[in-house]
C-alpha cells in the first residue's frame, strides 16, 4: 500500500496537482495522511467512488490498493447505513447545504481569498464545516458523478462546480475529458439554467476534501445521491435556513410548485397549496414555478442561519 514515506521520498511519482492537494493538507490542523489519501481516492476517482456510495458499484479491484483504512472503511459504510449513529456519522464527514440560487450566485463569484470558520450555526455538523477559497475565481465544470451513474440521467451532466484551489486544477489534470474551465459568469449562467430545470443547489462540503467546502453542486431529485441518501434517514444535506411562505388569497391551486418541490414539501389540499414544513428544505424552486406570485422564501431560525457570504464577509474583522 502506498506509504507516507513513499509519497515524500517519490514525489514525483504524483501530478504536480495532487502534489499541491498534499502541501494544503499538510497545512490542514487535524488532516492526516489517511485523509489525504481518502480525498485522493475520492477526487481521482470520484464516479467509482459516488457509484460504491449509492450502492450500485463494487469498491473495482485496482482502487483497493490506493484506499486507506479510514477511507475504505467510509465506503463501507456508505453501503451498509444500518444505524442511526452510523448515518449521522456518515452525514458529519460528507453533507451538504442547500443554498438558494442567489447565494450559490456569490459563491461562484468571490474575488478574493476568503477564510470564515466557526460556522456551527450555518453548517450544523461536527466536522467539515470552513469555508477557505484560495483562488475563488479558479471554477471548473464536471461532470456529475451522480447523473453520470444514472440510467437515464438528467441532463446536461457538467453542472457540478469545483471552486477554488486545489481542488479545480486536481480535477481538470486528472478528467480532462469529463471538466472544462469556466469563468465566473459562466458558473452563474449555469446556476441559473439549472434552477430554471427545478434542480437544487448544495454547496459541499467534506472531511476528506480539507474538511471545508469545496463546490456547488446542482442536483435533480432523480440522480442526486446526496438527496437519495436524505430521503432514506442519513442526514446529508442542512437546511437552507428558509423556509416557503405562502399569500393563500393569491393561490389558485394550479399546482405547478407542488409539481416542481424537489422534497415533496408542497401539495394542494382543497384548491389551496399546503406547505410541510418539515420538509421544506427552501431552496427557492417553488418560488419561481408560481406563476401568480403568491410564495416566498422566509427566515427559520429553527433550521440554522442561511450560508450567506457577502453578510459573513462584513462581520468578519
Amino acid at each position: 500500500m502506498l506509504s507516507k514515506q513513499l509519497l515524500i521520498t517519490r514525489g514525483s511519482m504524483l501530478r504536480r496537482s495532487s502534489r499541491e492537494f498534499w502541501k494544503a493538507g499538510r497545512k490542514t490542523a487535524g488532516y492526516s495522511f489517511s485523509d489525504f489519501l481518502h480525498g485522493y481516492v475520492y477526487l481521482r476517482w470520484p464516479y467509482a467512488y459516488i457509484g460504491i456510495a449509492k450502492g450500485d458499484l463494487r469498491v473495482p479491484a485496482v482502487l483497493k490498493p490506493f484506499v486507506g483504512a479510514m477511507a475504505w472503511l467510509f465506503l463501507r459504510s456508505a453501503v451498509r447505513l444500518d444505524r442511526v449513529e452510523g448515518k449521522r456519522e456518515f452525514a458529519d464527514r460528507y453533507h451538504a447545504k442547500v443554498v438558494p440560487t442567489e447565494t450559490a450566485e456569490q459563491l461562484v463569484t468571490l474575488e478574493q481569498p476568503i477564510e470564515l470558520r466557526d460556522l456551527e450555526k450555518i453548517i450544523p455538523y461536527s466536522t467539515a464545516k470552513d469555508i477557505l477559497l484560495s483562488d475563488p475565481d479558479h471554477i471548473v465544470a464536471l461532470e456529475c458523478p451522480c447523473r453520470a451513474g444514472a440510467e437515464n440521467p438528467c441532463l446536461p451532466l457538467d453542472v457540478c462546480l469545483i471552486v477554488g484551489e486545489p481542488f479545480t486544477s486536481f480535477v481538470v489534470d486528472h478528467h480532462p475529458n469529463r471538466s472544462r474551465w469556466i469563468s465566473q459568469d459562466e458558473a452563474v449562467s449555469i446556476l441559473r439554467a439549472e434552477h430554471e430545470r427545478g434542480h437544487v443547489h448544495h454547496a459541499f462540503f467534506k472531511d476528506a476534501m480539507l474538511g471545508r467546502f469545496y463546490a456547488v453542486c446542482n442536483c435533480c431529485s432523480c440522480c442526486c445521491g446526496a438527496m437519495k441518501a436524505n430521503r432514506n434517514g442519513t442526514p446529508m444535506l442542512a437546511s437552507s435556513g428558509f423556509v416557503a411562505s405562502a399569500e393563500i388569497d393569491r393561490c389558485v391551486g394550479c399546482g405547478l410548485c407542488a409539481d416542481a418541490c424537489p422534497f415533496d414539501a408542497l401539495a394542494i389540499e382543497d384548491g389551496l397549496v399546503r406547505i410541510d414544513e418539515e420538509k421544506c428544505m427552501g431552496c427557492g424552486v417553488c418560488v419561481s414555478k408560481c406563476p401568480q406570485g403568491s410564495l416566498s422564501l422566509a427566515l427559520a431560525p429553527d433550521k440554522g442561519e442561511p450560508l450567506e457570504i457577502r453578510t459573513l464577509l462584513e462581520a468578519t474583522p
